[in-house]
């Protein structure tokens, strides 16, 4: 009987938290594919639960009439659409939380997918994130106390509220492009910001297989998207100093020969110099298995000051590692769930004022580094492929010491590998 009540009241939380998604314009995509598709986050014995109530959820996503959209598209570009574009197709390819997406052609012929903003979203994720629902629901998922969704508020809604501009996100998305140009397997869409403005959004139409299809492919394929996603990811981070905090696999499109088109960067992180020195120690010193110095530079990540959290703090660290020190390495949704597990039991058992415990918030810009870890290594243990990671981010950390040593020295006044 207990066990059926807890079942009850497992279905009963679901439905609610549906309830409340569903009043969210803005947020109730967002939160829901985070928590649909990270290894982890929604029990095992209740995902099935939360996938059905997010389907509910998921057949009431909003879309904007084909009058609106044009009406956005004029306004903010200036003038009629049948000006701005040779061909415009009124049925959306895509429709998501905050825009939806339009086949069109320029003037000169070329092939471009238009985002455009939902009219009234600005407002209506404003008020969404105002309320503070949102914040604690996420922090929530990840086990983390109210303490944290207090703290965090500001940087979440600073985030969130970005990809409202469009002009900063077509900014990211050169930044991106430029970062990897010389990366065949890399393929970021060019932007066209002559049709680009705050809630307009245009780029070259690219075309590609989406993830549901693309964990199906033959083993070497799967293994070239893993070690494509692995550049991408910490290729980014290392070399750029950004990384796209939303990894959800719907912002990939895969070819057959193992190139990956990457979309959707409204949702950027930039990283110090500092600390991507700190990423850089880890990385290296896990592939040779020194332990104290990836311990050493894990600490200054993280900013522990000893005590017992640090030591767990510690083994969460060095198991996120394990790609890198026991490569080749073969991603699974156990492993990822293991990762999750111990990040949620560190903030459970610790931060509550023991004295003693040495406890220390997460740095600024932590939460969203986090988001990444969980949703990337979900995405990789499902392409369930063996990588020599080792191997693969060897290459951009080497062209870390070539091209940034003379600025992480200016920054810092030391070595980019010491």
């Amino acid at each position: 009987m207990a066990m059926l009540k807890q079942a009850d009241d497992v279905a009963t939380k679901v439905e609610r938290t549906t309830e409340v998604l569903s009043n969210m314009r803005g947020m109730a995509t967002k939160v829901g594919q985070m928590a649909s598709y990270v290894d982890g986050v929604i029990p095992d014995q209740h995902r099935l639960i939360f996938e059905k109530s997010m389907e509910k959820l998921q057949s009431k996503a909003h879309a904007s009439t084909s009058a609106d959209i044009r009406g956005v598209v004029e306004e903010d570009l200036g003038a009629p659409i049948d000006q701005l574009f040779r061909e415009w197709e009124d049925e959306p390819l895509a429709s998501a939380s905050i825009g939806q997406v339009h086949r069109a052609r320029l003037p000169d012929g070329r092939a471009v997918a238009v985002k455009v903003q939902h009219p009234g979203i600005a407002e209506a994720l404003e008020a969404d994130l105002d309320n503070g629902v949102v914040v604690r629901m996420a922090v929530d998922m990840l086990g983390m106390r109210r303490l944290e969704a207090a703290r965090f508020h500001g940087e979440i809604r600073q985030r969130f509220m970005e990809e409202l501009d469009y002009r900063l996100e077509a900014g990211h998305q050169a930044r991106f492009r430029s970062l990897h140009e010389h990366d065949p397997q890399i393929q970021v869409p060019e932007v066209f910001l002559d049709h680009t403005s705050e809630r307009v959004l245009t780029s070259e139409l690219v075309q590609g297989k989406p993830f549901a299809v693309a964990i199906h492919a033959r083993e070497p394929v799967r293994r070239q998207y893993a070690e494509t996603l692995w550049r991408f990811v910490y290729g980014s981070m290392v070399l750029g100093g950004w990384f796209n905090a939303d990894p959800h696999p719907g912002n990939y499109l895969f070819q057959d020969d193992g190139r990956i088109v990457f979309l959707d960067f409204g949702c950027v992180e930039d990283i110090p110099v500092a600390r991507r020195q700190q990423v850089v120690q880890m990385h290296r010193a896990a592939a040779v298995r020194d332990w104290p110095v990836a311990r050493s530079a894990a600490a200054r990540l993280l900013e522990t000051r000893g005590g017992v959290y640090e030591e767990r703090a510690m083994a969460y660290m060095m198991e996120i590692l394990r790609p890198v020190s026991e490569s080749p390495f073969h991603f699974t949704p156990e492993y990822v769930r293991t990762v999750v597990r111990m990040f949620k039991d560190n903030f459970k058992d610790f931060g509550k004022g023991q004295e003693g415990d040495g406890f220390v918030p997460l740095p600024p810009g932590m939460i969203f580094l986090n988001r990444l870890q969980f949703g990337f290594y979900s995405i990789l243990a499902r392409l369930n492929a063996s990588v020599d990671y080792a191997s693969v981010e060897a290459r951009f950390l080497d062209r870390w010491d070539n091209e940034l040593a003379a600025q992480l020295g200016a920054d810092s006044g030391g070595s980019p590998t010491a």
